[in-house]
């Protein structure tokens, strides 16, 4: 099997009940040992409710749904389909962005002792 990178890469749940299941935990727990991120059970702690600091929530679904209704997907089926194929397209550089601007989210957070912060926005 061609090396996934896997091992490197950290898991980050979103807060549904029926992702932080025992049986899902412990099937996370066994995929990504001490790099699993959830509000129920998890290595790190999930980040406060702030969708400015939660790249899924901060870039990954607004690119996906915008990319994914551009072929107007008809059936269930077929939006799965588009949905794998938009996040399966997502090129390193654009994954490499995402990251410089969590990095200088942090740091805003940082500088604000935690405040509003009006003027974070991603660029992709």
């Amino acid at each position: 099997m061609e090396d996934d990178g896997i091992d490197e890469m950290w898991f980050q749940q979103d807060g549904a009940t029926c992702h932080t299941s025992r049986e899902t935990i412990t099937l996370l727990r066994e995929k990504f040992p001490e790099r699993l991120i959830s509000h129920n059970g998890g290595d790190q702690e999930w980040p406060p409710r702030s969708c400015d600091l939660t790249p899924c929530d901060f870039f990954l679904w607004g690119y996906v749904k915008s990319q994914v209704y551009v072929n107007k997907p008809q059936t269930i089926t077929e939006l799965k389909m588009e949905i794998q194929r938009v996040i399966g397209e997502i090129d390193r550089d654009v994954c490499e962005r995402v990251i410089v601007n969590f990095n200088d989210r942090m740091t805003a957070c940082r500088e604000s002792g935690g405040g509003h912060m009006i003027d974070i926005i991603f660029h992709y």
